[in-house]
């Protein structure tokens, strides 16, 4: 019997994934150390899609390289 493969995910999907059933969690905890670490993940998420679209944008440009023949520090 052959398996079948899942379609892979990109990782926007998965952050987007995992911060909705963390946020399913939170809906369901009283206020303590569980939820609060729970918050702290979903932060964590957040930054990392932030970081991902940062990197991943248009704009963003790497590093021009110095003519080593130039010296900017007179």
């Amino acid at each position: 019997m052959e398996r079948r493969r899942s379609v892979p995910h990109t990782f926007e999907e998965n952050i987007a994934a995992e911060k909705a059933k963390l946020e399913a969690q939170v809906a369901q905890l009283k206020p303590g150390p569980e939820l609060d670490a729970l918050r702290r993940k979903i932060r964590q998420l957040d930054t990392a899609a932030h970081l991902s679209d940062w990197l991943s944008s248009p704009g963003l440009q790497p590093p021009k390289a110095q003519n080593e023949g130039s010296n900017s520090r007179n």
